[in-house]
């Protein structure tokens, strides 16, 4: 009974006391927990094969092939190692969690849409859904760039070796660098739904973001030089070159949307300092019907008389007054 007047209390704008809110996004975080939890579990009984999938680049692009060489192929090579007996399983785990967090992506977001999603017009919530579904897939292809310029990363910065030196890269610090590269792609590449969302709301136009074009390319060269590891120019240009490409086309969107919203303004083409055009033109009043209802009227006017056709007065009162 209690949870049927809960949801008769929410009306169609999704408005619900406080308490309601924040049981709402209790219950969205529960479920985003729980699925994040189910995909750790599931993932872990397959963290080898994910990690030597994590590994592979990277071994075959600088992995030594046997202990004792320094060189393969005539350049330095490095050993994959591990510190203290604890390290293989925090290493598992470690794999078990990411994996986790990016297989319940779906649903989290998901979760995220669906408590957002009640305070939004119907409009609104196509927009929203759609920023959700082109998310996902900007997300995994920022993720995959990640995974493919590690190994040419690798590649240069152990080119600094000293002649008669073995390299030993930690399991541990591999997977932060790799962790955090991934996010880093991930999120840069939704650059782009950002600034459509800033234009669909009418907080940004895209005449405004074509302006700042020259900025934006050097903004988004120095995040890249910083995101990368070692800031090396492959890697830098690898990272800069989509998203400036993406930048160009949230731009483009924007225009045209700009274009369709101004065909449906007559004042899109005025200046700030100009005023927009007054209609003037008298319109014909309809007759006034006399307020009858004494739960209607203003103090003192419980009564009401006629004066003259088309007007009324109440106690002493005309309509406007």
């Amino acid at each position: 009974m209690l949870k049927s007047a809960r949801k008769q209390e929410k009306d169609a704008e999704g408005r619900m006391p406080l308490l309601d809110h924040l049981r709402e996004l209790r219950n969205r975080l529960l479920k985003s927990v729980l699925a994040i939890v189910i995909a750790v579990i599931g993932a872990a009984f397959f963290h080898k094969e994910i990690f030597e999938f994590l590994m592979k680049p990277i071994l075959d692009s600088v992995g030594c092939k046997n202990g004792i060489d320094t060189m393969v192929n005539g350049r330095p090579c490095a050993e994959m190692t591990t510190n203290g007996l604890l390290s293989p399983f925090t290493i598992a785990l470690k794999v078990a969690l990411m994996a986790g967090v990016l297989l319940a992506t779906p649903v989290w977001l998901y979760q995220l849409w669906a408590f957002v999603a009640p305070g939004l017009h119907q409009k609104e919530k196509r927009y929203s859904l759609a920023f959700v579904a082109a998310g996902v897939p900007l997300f995994t292809a920022g993720a995959y760039l990640a995974y493919a310029i590690l190994p040419q990363t690798a590649e240069i910065m152990l080119g600094f070796t000293p002649e008669h030196v073995t390299n030993l890269l930690p399991l541990d610090d591999f997977l932060d660098l790799i962790t955090r590269m991934v996010i880093v792609f991930g999120l840069a590449f939704e650059l782009p739904l950002l600034l459509v969302a800033l234009n669909m709301t009418g907080v940004l136009s895209g005449s405004r973001m074509l302006k700042w074009w020259r900025g934006m390319i050097v903004g988004l060269t120095a995040f890249a030089a910083i995101a990368t590891p070692g800031g090396e120019p492959l890697s830098m240009l690898l990272l800069a070159g989509p998203l400036a490409l993406l930048y160009f086309i949230a731009v483009g969107f924007s225009l045209l949307n700009d274009k369709r919203r101004n065909r449906k303004n007559p004042d899109a083409e005025l200046s700030d300092d100009e005023a927009s055009h007054l209609d003037l033109t008298p319109e014909p009043v309809g007759r006034i019907e006399p307020v009858t209802d004494p739960r209607r009227a203003l103090p003192g006017q419980a009564s009401g008389e006629a004066d003259g056709p088309g007007s009324h007065r109440l106690n002493g009162y005309d309509d406007i007054t």
